[in-house]
């Protein structure tokens, strides 16, 4: 067989295999194309690959998801399709080494996810439908030990720049391990920029022991330090890899054996903890309080954290989220009944240095964070007649602060907007604030920490808590915007346009902007309620876009429209679309 000898078409073939498999039988017509008694068309088109505008043989294209329906484009990237009902269907197109030019530009760090759906209107007769696909890309590379030994099994992380929220992070989009022979590959890779580093590794598996008791602590140890490509410990030092068009780039990192040595800390519960869980986490830490790939862990009976790192400046973070438990009444047998109560974060630090020897003697004693408070005001418009009661009010806060864990998500606050919100403290750091309002007839006025706007400046989180008073005001006078497509952008055959439209606004606010996706097909418009009354200026793009649009930088690049809306008003805008 053909799909046995070439290895290169193995995953074609499993399209072929899939395709079989999933066929109905030829006389069930729930699913066969012909069993339609509707008007039907035969549909006809060409795939073709972006970057050379050649066509792509032995594509797989497919209607609905269906398998009765797809077949492989022949030589000259061209396919047919017979007995398709007329009107909207969903066509998807997959090869392998490549994805869907508009999945290529929806930035999501989930690499050639082939989910990307084209609307397609059928009509009879029509010309030939066309999809472009761009060649993915790859990065491989030898991790070379300094010992000479192959670096079989080694921990490789590939982190992807990526935009989420209108503000960019860095997030990990894959992992894997060097196979026998040292060598790593990462596959199928959309354009963007990357960065590649190693996972620290001991050089035996006795020291992945980490704590232990007697004389273990002075038994010396060897291991490879977690490595950036080419050769920096932290993401800022790091090259980045910027991959486009089918790049195939090579990207070695050498690991130099040298000693870990023992770092052994006490950890100290608060007074008046007593029932607290004492199931502690670890984060070793860099001097500016970045999140390092070293492992920590605790020994309960006897409260010792202990890590294995190589020299260097660290800090050592014990954290523990337990729920405090308090005593409600005593049992005739002398035992006591409890619940649980609030759930708090307790956590402390030390600061040390590795210096060619074992650390030992540090103390973290753990304090509470204390909780931090928002005020929620309300804005009341002279006319109001919305009730507030029950709406509610969701705070969340993603990590900040230029380092591979930004973007992570921790619930902060909710609860009915009227009177004091009590936030739940994650660990100190900073913070990004985003605000959601379950009534849409109310919205954000502003929100502030001690004056100093929270879109503009991250939330600074200490053991105390905030650094400076938390005040939400909200108003019910909020706007309403409805964007149209133009009467030019109509329903005609063939594979339907659509539009991502970003409305921005010109001023603060922590509301998170969701973009929004407009086409002919459902009607060519959308009504965003919520809005906060002001000026907006709304950006149309003709594909997926993740827009950076906290960055000032970037939309004073972009052409977008001005459109002022006013309290407790409908606005209606026809949105400018890009010319092909």
């Amino acid at each position: 067989m053909l799909c046995g000898r070439i290895v290169a078409r193995a995953l074609v073939c499993s399209f072929i295999a899939f395709i079989r498999l999933n066929a109905p039988a030829q006389d069930s017509p729930q699913t066969s194309q012909s069993a339609n008694t509707g008007p039907q068309a035969t549909v006809r088109g060409i795939v073709r690959n972006g970057v050379s505008n050649e066509p792509l043989a032995r594509t797989l294209v497919r209607i609905n998801g269906d398998a009765a329906t797809a077949v492989l484009t022949d030589g000259e990237g061209r396919f047919e399709i017979a007995d398709v009902p007329l009107g909207p269907q969903e066509f998807t197109v997959m090869k392998p080494g490549f994805m869907d030019e508009e999945e290529a530009g929806t930035d999501s760090i989930a690499s050639n996810t082939h989910g990307f759906g084209h609307n397609v209107i059928i009509a009879a007769p029509m010309g030939d439908v066309v999809f472009t696909m761009v060649p993915t890309n790859s990065i491989q590379g030898q991790i070379q030990l300094s010992t000479g030994d192959v670096a079989q099994g080694i921990q490789i992380m590939l982190l992807r720049r990526t935009v989420q929220d209108g503000r960019v992070v860095w997030q990990s989009a894959a992992n894997t391990k060097t196979n026998t022979e040292g060598t790593y590959r990462f596959g199928e890779l959309p354009d963007g920029l990357y960065a590649v580093y190693t996972q620290p590794t001991m050089d035996s598996d006795a020291a992945t022991n980490l704590v232990e008791n007697g004389s273990g602590n002075t038994v010396p140890r060897e291991g490879y330090a977690s490595v950036f490509y080419p050769d920096a410990r932290d993401l800022a030092s790091a090259a980045k890899i910027r991959v486009a068009g089918g790049d195939q780039v090579q990207a070695n990192i050498a690991l130099t054996l040298e000693p870990f040595h023992s770092v052994t800390a006490t950890v100290t519960m608060p007074k008046g903890s007593a029932g607290e869980s004492e199931d502690v986490s670890a984060q070793v830490m860099d001097g500016q309080q970045h999140q390092l790939p070293y492992s920590a862990q605790y020994d309960a009976a006897t409260h010792i954290l202990q890590a294995w790192l190589p020299d260097g400046a660290y800090r050592l973070m014990a954290i523990v989220t337990s729920n405090m438990l308090h005593v409600l009444s005593s049992r005739s047998d002398g035992t006591l009944n409890v619940t649980s109560g609030e759930q708090r974060t307790i956590t402390g630090d030390v600061g040390f240095a590795v210096e060619g020897r074992p650390v030992s003697n540090l103390r973290i004693p753990l304090t509470p964070i204390a909780s931090s408070t928002v005020q929620v005001t309300l804005q009341r418009s002279p006319n109001a007649t919305t009730q507030t009661a029950d709406a509610q009010v969701f705070i969340t806060l993603s990590q900040s602060g230029g380092w591979m864990t930004d973007g992570m998500i921790n619930n902060f606050a909710d609860g009915n907007i009227s009177g004091t919100l009590v936030g739940t403290p994650p660990a100190a750091g900073a913070y990004w604030v985003h605000t959601a309002v379950g009534a849409k007839t109310m919205c954000e006025a502003s929100f502030t920490a001690g004056g100093a706007s929270l879109a503009r400046e991250p939330l600074m989180l200490s053991v105390a808590g905030a650094s400076a008073p938390l005040v939400l005001a909200l108003r019910d006078d909020c706007a309403r915007l409805t964007l149209s497509l133009p009467g030019s952008v109509g329903l005609g055959a063939g594979v339907e346009r659509f539009y991502t439209v970003y409305a921005v606004p010109d001023f603060d606010s922590t509301d998170d902007v969701v973009p929004q996706t407009l086409r002919a097909s459902t009607g060519g418009k959308v009504t965003l309620t919520g809005l906060t009354p002001g000026n907006y200026h709304v950006y149309t793009f003709d594909k997926a876009v993740s827009l950076e649009y906290r960055n000032p930088a970037v939309l004073a690049s972009l052409q977008g429209q001005a459109v002022a809306v006013a309290p407790g008003v409908e606005t209606e805008l026809t949105v400018e679309v890009p010319q092909r």
